[in-house]
């Protein structure tokens, strides 16, 4: 009897021990296994505060990324047409020259700050417009291309653009403009933009409008994530 006790001790002792590695015989002697650690289970209460502090810091992370690196926007309407279509979405680049409200979003309580360089000519950009606000008090999104800078002059003659008395063939539109406008000189601190369907946009040319202040300048288009049809967008192939 007591070699019985024995004999079952001494299993309940081996069963405590690590089992080794089937692959231990087939390897040399100087081969050395970790052990693995043993896993231990965390209180619930832990488990749900690092899965609360893991989701608040990737809502935090994105909207970070969305507010100073790049959003994407939705193109609403056809007066950038040809070059982007109505429905498609686009890649704005916060950091080459954008525009962030810092503050309480939709109560107007805070400023918006201007980072990078500024727009260059030809540049398409997400901007907004002198008093244009959707039913909740924020800023309405518009889609334009630059064409004049502060200090230019702006003139449409001919169904030409001039700059600075210099003429522009403007490649990327599909078909001339119809109606004259100015000359108009650029105030500084603003800029003069256009739609690229020309005869179907409401832009600088609108007495309501006007010249764009630098601080309405949200962001630089710098691609689309999908084109329903080639377009003139230089991240599509084609140089204006």
């Amino acid at each position: 009897m007591p070699e019985m006790e024995k004999v079952k001790a001494e299993a309940a002792e081996a069963e405590k021990k690590p089992r080794e590695p089937w692959l231990k015989k087939f390897l040399p002697t100087w081969w050395v296994f970790q052990p693995k650690p043993e896993k231990v289970k965390k209180p619930f209460k832990q488990e749900a505060a690092e899965f609360a502090i893991t989701l608040v810091a990737a809502i935090l992370i994105a909207f970070l990324v969305r507010t100073f690196v790049f959003e994407p926007v939705r193109v609403d309407g056809d007066s950038m047409y040809p070059t982007l279509h109505h429905g498609e979405f686009m890649y704005v680049s916060k950091t080459d020259y954008g525009t962030t409200f810092i503050g309480i979003p939709f109560t107007g309580l805070g400023t918006y700050v201007t980072t990078g360089g500024d727009p260059e000519r030809f540049d398409v950009v997400v901007c907004n417009y002198p008093d244009r606000l959707d039913k909740r008090g924020a800023r309405l999104n518009f889609v334009k291309r630059v064409v004049g800078l502060p200090g230019d002059t702006v003139e449409i003659r001919g169904g030409y653009l001039y700059v600075n008395g210099v003429r522009y063939e403007e490649k990327f539109l599909h078909e001339r403009m119809y109606r004259d406008f100015g000359p108009i000189v650029v105030p500084e601190g603003r800029y003069f933009l256009m739609g690229d369907n020309r005869n179907n946009s409401n832009d600088s040319r609108n007495g309501a409008v006007g010249p764009v202040p630098r601080d309405m300048i949200v962001g630089k288009v710098t691609g689309v994530v999908w084109h329903s049809i080639p377009s003139t967008l230089e991240d599509w192939g084609e140089k204006d």
